[in-house]
């Protein structure tokens, strides 16, 4: 038998990439059920080849009985109704940034650190990083067992998608009505995205950094080590799925490019593509609808002692978001931490 497992915000670009990794990984599932706000209610999704699913209100819903929950529904949702569901017995991972900085609450990428998953029972509520945390982690993880990481200094390069559906629709509209001359005004966006890159990504905070690069600075922390220094500019550009990341790493003591190499090619969920030549690396169009966190532009830092620099992109919605949330329920199952039903 498999779980009840619910996806919360199904309706969005998260929850129905969740809902298709779910079915293309053929995680044991007896029963989903896809939950979304009032105005939602009654659309149907499609689970594999042969389910379609009908939304049903999130508001109403009673998750006793209900195994594991994949939360994607924005913060403030998130803060209402996943206590709710890990009290009801629910198993909550929650994609949003509400719990992941809470004591009590693992945040987990399951290539790096599953060892904190033993500690969900606490809350019963796991938390699945930012997007652009993940993917500069999971590249982070094998040179850090070599040399340790003590710095680094990162430029995102991040997708609209990032921001959800409506964003999307934004950089489309925009980019149409660039070739009319007619302009709409910016809502998804502080400044207009097609042909354009804003240095912003959510709200600035006392310091001048915006919480995207605070985000990344604690999260890579909590995840990686606890020393781990981090300086980063997050940049919204106009592409619609994958983000791309510019990291310069200054380690404590010496490593090579080859020995990064050979970390990075046993590193699971990592691929290296790195070729000294035009075209010898991976671009976001190229790492959307894929699993992996692609790597290339390796090279040496001379401006710091032990330093490299690297060039990394990975699909935001996938790895970033929906996949990492359902390999975690996968670490979960194999692990013996959840009870299956009989």
């Amino acid at each position: 038998m498999g779980y009840r497992v619910a996806v919360v915000g199904a309706t969005g670009a998260v929850g129905r990439e969740i809902i298709k990794t779910l079915a293309e990984r053929e995680f044991p599932v007896r029963e989903i059920i896809a939950l979304a706000s009032g105005r939602s209610v009654g659309q149907q999704i499609s689970f594999g080849e042969d389910t379609v699913l009908t939304v049903k209100a999130l508001d109403a819903f009673d998750f006793k009985g209900t195994d594991i929950a994949l939360f994607s529904p924005g913060a403030a949702v998130s803060a209402v109704h996943a206590p709710r569901a890990a009290a009801a017995g629910c198993v909550v991972i929650d994609n949003t940034s509400q719990f992941r900085m809470e004591p009590g609450v693992p945040l987990v990428v399951p290539e790096v650190n599953p060892q904190a998953l033993r500690a969900f029972a606490r809350r019963n509520i796991i938390s699945n990083p930012n997007c652009s945390t993940i993917q500069m982690v999971l590249a982070l993880k094998p040179l850090h067992d070599i040399a340790r990481v003590k710095r680094v200094v990162v430029s995102t390069y991040q997708s609209v998608s990032g921001a959800g559906k409506e964003a999307m629709d934004e950089l489309w509209s925009q980019t149409r009505a660039m070739f009319v001359n007619e302009m709409p005004p910016p809502e998804q966006f502080p400044k207009q995205i097609a042909f354009n890159c804003i240095p912003q990504i959510d709200v600035f905070m006392d310091d001048g950094a915006t919480k995207e690069e605070w985000k990344m600075a604690v999260e890579t922390r909590k995840i990686l080590d606890p020393d781990i220094q981090v300086i980063a500019t997050c940049v919204r550009v106009p592409v619609f799925i994958g983000h791309a990341e510019a990291v310069h790493v200054e380690f404590e003591g010496p490593i090579t490019e080859a020995e990064a190499r050979a970390a990075w090619r046993a590193m699971p969920g990592v691929t290296l593509l790195d070729t000294r030549e035009d075209g010898g690396y991976t671009t976001p169009a190229e790492s959307a609808g894929e699993d992996s966190v692609y790597v290339s532009r390796l090279r040496r830092d001379r401006t710091v002692p032990h330093g490299l620099a690297f060039w990394c992109v990975a699909d935001n919605l996938r790895k970033g978001a929906a996949l990492n949330a359902v390999q975690i329920a996968e670490a979960l199952d194999r692990e013996g931490l959840l009870k299956r039903p009989a």
